[in-house]
């Protein structure tokens, strides 16, 4: 039996390669609207970031979502995604 292989995505903050289910997805739209993708089946462009709020900070103070997307990302969005973040966190 052959094992399956784990996929990879590299966190915008720590720059670590982990595996996808322990990422959050940050995505932005198709009409431009920026949001966390808790399920990672919304459509559009995705970038991701670990289960932390340092690592989002991280990501927000090199750019690196505006990188990825880019534009430029309101610092309203970076909050609500620290607050969704933060409430998940248990």
């Amino acid at each position: 039996m052959q094992k399956r292989k784990v996929p990879l995505r590299m966190c915008a903050g720590c720059g670590q390669m982990k595996p996808k289910k322990e990422l959050v997805r940050v995505v932005k739209s198709p009409e431009g609207e920026i949001s966390l993708d808790l399920v990672g089946r919304k459509p559009g462009r995705g970038a991701y970031v670990c289960k932390s709020a340092e690592c989002l900070k991280a990501a927000r103070k090199a750019r690196r979502l505006e990188k990825a997307f880019s534009c430029r990302i309101p610092d309203e969005v970076y909050d609500r995604l620290e607050e969704e973040l933060n409430g998940n966190e248990s």
